[in-house]
């Protein structure tokens, strides 16, 4: 892969759902050099974009046997209920769901179906309810995106037949979670036609979110696990250990009021598990000789190819004066915590500072405050 020194949409780690369980997709990383620490590549990596949800329950594929009409050809009443976001009219989309069902029915469900879209119906055959979230779809997995029952013989149809779909989906997404479901009811499961919609997992978007560059911060806890590797050609060891420990504590602080200063550091031995990870000397992963990159791992769950939230960032020192690796982690770990413009940082962490400003004890300075100049 090669590496530019130029900044490009942000790095981000798709959420993978299979049934609701998440994993985050680990991400690639980008570089700077030593004059512009704080800009850094980040790339897209991952599956795809948005998350990737198991819909619904299907109990399987469709036998050989002919289809049954569990409906006995009556028109299906709909209703709506959405008691968690009145401001969001879930009605249109509902409409289109069953108006792809009612042009492709005998296609793939095997019998026609018609259906009477009544929002407030007293009586319905069929209800969507709109969720906050589902966490008894008879799986074993939680925060599924939506839920159906599997209805293929006239006895399992009891009325009203609820379909619930979780709150918060782009309209597409939303779409399609309401198109799989309904198949679901008709009697389709996850190995069956059209595998566009009924298929187990799908790319799904929530709506727009704040990104992680807007947000005062951007992680989900105040307490950070930090994993320092100290490569045999990083120079003096005590002086990275230094510059790395002076440079925790200095954001542990607050930087000088820039970041909140409930923010801590914990050390940890285990390099996987660790929030931070900073790595001095050893195989560059970056663009050039000598600088600093970063490697930012996070959630897109608006798809928006922006990350909302971090979980991890990854700090890559090579090719420098020991005395200056402080600065660099210090530039780095600034941005992933909400520092995102220059102007942002505390004084002697901004671009301006010179060679030497650069390899002083810094975070000790008069001049280690927030104020512009």
């Amino acid at each position: 892969m090669a590496w530019h020194r130029v900044p490009l949409a942000l790095a981000l780690a798709t959420l993978v759902l299979l049934a609701g369980c998440t994993a985050p997709v680990a991400p690639t990383a980008g570089p700077t050099d030593e004059g512009t620490a704080g800009t850094a590549l980040e790339t897209r990596t991952g599956t795809g974009t948005g998350a990737r949800a198991r819909t619904g329950t299907g109990t399987g594929a469709r036998t050989g046997a002919a289809p049954v009409d569990p409906y006995g050809g009556e028109t299906l009443v709909v209703g709506v209920e959405n008691p968690v976001n009145d401001s969001r009219d879930y009605v249109p989309l509902v409409r289109r769901a069953i108006a792809y069902w009612e042009a492709n029915d005998s296609r793939y469900a095997g019998y026609d179906v018609s259906y009477r879209l009544d929002p407030d119906a007293t009586d319905p055959d069929l209800v969507v309810s709109v969720v906050d979230r589902i966490e008894d779809c008879g799986t074993e997995d939680e925060h599924s995106a939506g839920c159906a029952p599997h209805v293929t013989r006239p006895e399992q149809f009891s009325p009203p037949v609820r379909i619930r779909i979780v709150d918060g989906l782009s309209d597409e997404s939303a779409l399609l979670v309401l198109r799989h479901e309904f198949g679901h009811t008709l009697g389709l499961g996850h190995d069956d036609e059209p595998r566009a919609v009924m298929r187990a997992s799908g790319r799904l978007a929530t709506l727009p979110r704040t990104d992680a560059t807007d947000r005062p911060y951007a992680w989900g806890g105040r307490a950070l696990s930090v994993h320092v590797d100290v490569a045999e050609d990083a120079g003096d060891r005590s002086t990275v250990d230094r510059q790395v420990a002076e440079t925790l504590g200095y954001f542990d602080r607050g930087a000088a009021g820039t970041v909140p200063e409930d923010v801590s550091f914990v050390r940890t031995a285990n390099r996987s598990a660790a929030d931070v990870v900073v790595q001095v000397g050893g195989p560059n992963p970056c663009d050039g000789d000598a600088g600093s990159c970063r490697r930012l791992r996070g959630l897109d769950p608006d798809a928006d190819g922006r990350l909302e939230s971090y979980d991890r960032i990854e700090v890559y020192a090579f090719g420098l004066d020991p005395e200056a690796v402080g600065w660099h982690v210090g530039r780095h770990l600034g941005y992933a915590l909400g520092l995102t413009d220059d102007t942002e940082y505390p004084a002697p962490l901004r671009n301006s500072a010179t060679y030497e400003e650069r390899r002083s004890d810094w975070w000790a300075s008069s001049n280690a405050s927030g104020v512009p100049g």
